[in-house]
């Protein structure tokens, strides 16, 4: 009995040792940085957010995100274009490192993959006439404004409307498709519009639509937007979260921004939430 205890003892000790003794597992963030390369999912047809330009090549906010984390990171940068759907299954069939594709965090989708803290958030958005004097979001209240029937950002405006501009002297006029109500807008047949900003930012740079601006800001309807990757991926959900925050501090997000969408960059915060 004696024996076995001290044997056991030391089996005990030598698996202690080993333990000690094996090198901590690497992880995605030890992958990328071995390989040299980080590759980014990217959805090309999603523009400003991303697309191909001219010649062909990927281009958009994401796609110079991922180019700037690859540079701090000190690898090369591989853009690869994917679904909205191709996205998920990208990363779990290790096709992609990490997917910058403008995905809403919800809590259904966190369940299959990793989120990181938010980098971009979407917002509805007033597009005006270039000549427009309005500058502040409750003008609209006495204005036409059209808005695609059945989007999110009708039901908003509507709500927002009944509560807050009891004695406005305005009107929603719906339209079946976006573009009907963007045209409305360059024809003068409504005061404004509403749409997502990142696709206000877009037709702003169609020459078909020269004679409009974006204008103020809906304050409703806030689309929160992280990076996703493997859900188990600890320490590269670490990684990732870091970059956001020091890219956000150092104006970098800010820049890209305002290159691609226009305007200032909107607060990645939420009020009363502490990450």
């Amino acid at each position: 009995m004696k024996n076995t205890t001290v044997l056991g003892a030391f089996g005990a000790l030598a698996l202690l040792g080993a333990t000690l003794a094996t090198p901590a597992a690497a992880d995605k963030l030890d992958d990328v940085l071995g390989s040299g390369k980080l590759r980014c999912a990217v959805v090309l047809d999603f523009p400003p957010m991303g697309y191909r330009d001219a010649n062909n090549d990927p281009a958009g906010m994401d796609v110079d995100i991922c180019h700037d984390l690859a540079t701090r990171m000190g690898v090369e940068a591989e853009v690869v274009g994917v679904t909205w759907a191709e996205r998920i299954p990208s990363l779990i069939s290790g096709r992609t490192d990490v997917a910058i594709a403008s995905s809403s965090d919800s809590l259904e989708r966190a369940q299959t993959v990793g989120f990181t803290i938010p980098y971009m958030v979407f917002q509805f958005q007033s597009l005006l006439p270039a000549d427009s004097e309005i500058t502040e979001w409750d003008q609209l209240q006495d204005a036409n404004v059209g808005v695609a029937v059945g989007t999110t950002y009708e039901s908003e405006l509507t709500d927002y409307s009944a509560a807050n501009w009891p004695d406005g002297k305005g009107k929603i006029t719906t339209f079946q498709a976006e573009n009907d109500t963007y045209l409305a807008v360059s024809q003068g047949r409504v005061e404004a519009g509403i749409a997502t900003d990142t696709a206000i930012a877009n037709i702003l740079q169609s020459e078909s639509f020269s004679n409009l601006k974006a204008g103020p800001v809906a304050p409703f309807g806030a689309d929160i937007v992280g990076f996703m990757t493997e859900r188990n991926e600890f320490g590269w959900i670490n990684y990732l979260n870091l970059y956001i925050n020091h890219a956000y501090r150092d104006g970098t997000l800010g820049d890209l921004y305002t290159k691609h969408i226009g305007g200032e960059m909107p607060d990645l915060t939420t009020l009363g939430v502490y990450y």
